[in-house]
C-alpha cells in the first residue's frame, strides 16, 4: 500500500524547513559554545595574572550573552608619574652618596701619599682607626727643618709638652702638637736617620711626603694640611714656625670662639709689597700677575702663626694638585681663600712683639703668639726663647684649667 493510497503524502516543502531549521538551530549553539570557550579562558587568564594587591583594579567583566565586556580601571599614567619621581629621587640620593664618597676618597689618598709612600712615621702616629676618627679641637704643626734641631729643643724645653703629658694633652683636650718635616733629596740619608731616631726619643714629629727646601715651602704647607686632615678630624690646623713663642692654652680658647664658623682663615693680615727685583728676599717672579709694579699683594695671614677650619683643610687635600703655588707660602695660602667664601679674622693678638707681650700679660690680654718682626720669628730663638717663654708665657696651670 502507497502513502498515497492512505492519503499520508507528507509537505515535502515543509518537512525540509523544519529539518534545516533544527540543525541550523544546533550548529549556531556549537558555534556559540565554542566562542565562549575562546573568549572566557582570556578573560580570566588576565584577571588572575594581575597582582593580589590590586583587587579594586581587577578589570570587571559585565557578561551579556557570550560577549563580554572588559571595564578597566586605567591607573598606568599614575605609576608612571610615581615611578619617575622615584627615579628622581634615587638619582638624587645616588648622587649625594658619590659626593661624600669622592671626599674620603681625597683623604684616603692623601693619607696613602703622605704617609704610606712616604718616609717612615713614628708609632705614635700609627694609630687605631677609631682613635683617628675621634675629634679634636687643634693640630698644631711646627714647620721645621733638618738644620733646626736646637731650635726644636727650645720649643720643647718651653710651650710644648713632652712625653706622657703631651698624650694626655691630647686625650683630655683635644690639641695635638707634632714638628712637621719631610725627607732629604737623598730618602734614607744620614739627614733623615737623624731625625727618625730624633723622632724615636721624643716620638712628636709628622713625617710629610714631601722634599725639604726653602724654595718649596708652598708644596711644603698644602701637604701640611691635607695630611693632618686625613691623620686627625680636628676643628682647626695650626701651622707655626719653630722660632715662635706660642701658649697653647691662649691659642685653643681663641679657636674655639670661632667654632660656630664653617670656614674660617685666623692670623694677622697683612698686605705687604709684591717684590719684582731678582735676588731679593721675597722675590715674586710671577709679580706681573699682581698688576703694575709696585702694587700689593692681597690681604693674607702672615706667615709665622695661622689656623685654617676644617672645611678649608678639606679643600686643600681635595684640589691639591691644582693650587697654585707662589714663592712665599703665605701667599699661597691667602691665594687659595680668596676667591672662596672664607671668613678671614684678623686677630693681632697672634703676632705680639717680643718687647710688648710681657706688659700686655700683666694687664691680663695674654699674647697668643709672639715673635721679633725683624726677624720674621724670635730674634736668636734658641739663647731667647726661654726667657721670652719666662716673661710672655700662659703660666704652667693655664692648659690644666682651660676649657674649649
Amino acid at each position: 500500500m502507497g502513502w498515497k493510497s492512505k492519503g499520508l503524502e507528507p509537505n515535502s516543502k515543509s518537512f525540509v524547513t523544519k529539518k534545516w531549521t533544527l540543525l541550523l538551530c544546533i550548529g549556531c549553539f556549537c558555534a556559540g559554545m565554542l566562542f565562549c570557550d575562546r573568549i572566557w579562558p582570556e578573560a580570566e587568564d588576565k584577571v588572575i595574572s594581575r597582582e593580589p594587591g590590586f583587587k579594586d583594579e581587577r578589570p570587571k567583566l559585565i557578561s551579556e550573552g557570550c560577549d563580554p565586556i572588559r571595564k578597566d580601571v586605567h591607573h598606568e599614567p599614575k605609576n608612571i608619574l610615581g615611578e619617575v619621581s622615584k627615579t628622581h629621587n634615587a638619582i638624587q640620593t645616588l648622587d649625594k652618596t658619590i659626593s661624600n664618597l669622592e671626599m674620603e676618597l681625597a683623604a684616603a689618598r692623601a693619607m696613602q701619599e703622605s704617609i704610606i709612600n712616604g718616609s717612615p712615621i713614628s708609632d705614635d702616629l700609627k694609630i687605631p682607626e677609631t682613635v683617628v676618627k675621634r675629634k679634636y679641637l687643634m693640630v698644631v704643626g711646627i714647620n721645621t727643618a733638618f738644620s733646626s734641631r736646637k731650635r726644636r729643643d727650645s720649643v720643647r724645653a718651653t710651650w710644648i709638652l713632652q712625653g706622657e703629658e703631651r698624650k694626655k694633652l691630647e686625650e683630655e683636650k683635644g690639641i695635638v702638637m707634632r714638628f712637621v718635616i719631610g725627607h732629604s733629596a737623598t730618602s734614607g740619608g744620614i739627614l733623615d736617620r737623624a731625625i727618625e731616631a730624633e723622632d724615636r726619643k721624643h716620638g712628636d714629629f709628622l713625617r710629610l711626603e714631601h722634599v725639604e727646601g726653602y724654595l718649596e715651602l708652598s708644596a711644603k704647607t698644602k701637604t701640611y694640611f691635607a695630611t693632618a686632615a686625613a691623620l686627625w678630624d680636628a676643628d682647626f690646623y695650626v701651622k707655626v714656625d719653630d722660632d715662635v713663642h706660642v701658649n697653647i692654652a691662649t691659642l685653643g680658647a681663641t679657636l674655639a670662639s670661632h667654632r660656630s664658623k664653617p670656614r674660617v682663615y685666623i692670623g694677622c693680615m697683612k698686605s705687604g709689597p709684591v717684590l719684582a727685583q731678582k735676588g731679593v728676599r721675597y722675590h715674586e717672579p710671577e709679580y706681573w700677575k699682581f698688576g703694575e709694579e709696585g702694587n700689593k699683594y692681597f690681604r693674607h695671614a702672615t706667615g709665622q702663626l695661622y689656623a685654617i677650619s676644617r672645611d678649608l683643610a678639606s679643600y686643600i687635600s681635595i684640589n691639591q694638585h691644582v693650587l697654585h703655588k707662589y714663592a712665599n707660602e703665605d701667599v699661597s695660602l691667602g691665594a687659595w681663600f680668596i676667591g672662596l667664601d672664607v671668613d678671614h679674622i684678623d686677630d693681632r693678638r697672634l703676632c705680639c712683639g717680643t718687647t710688648d707681650c710681657e706688659w700686655k700679660a700683666q694687664a691680663g690680654n695674654i699674647c697668643v703668639a709672639s715673635f721679633d718682626w725683624t726677624c720674621s720669628g724670635i730674634c736668636r730663638s734658641v739663647e731667647r726663647m726661654k726667657d721670652v717663654h719666662r716673661r710672655c708665657g700662659e703660666g704652667k696651670s693655664a692648659l690644666g684649667t682651660a676649657t674649649f
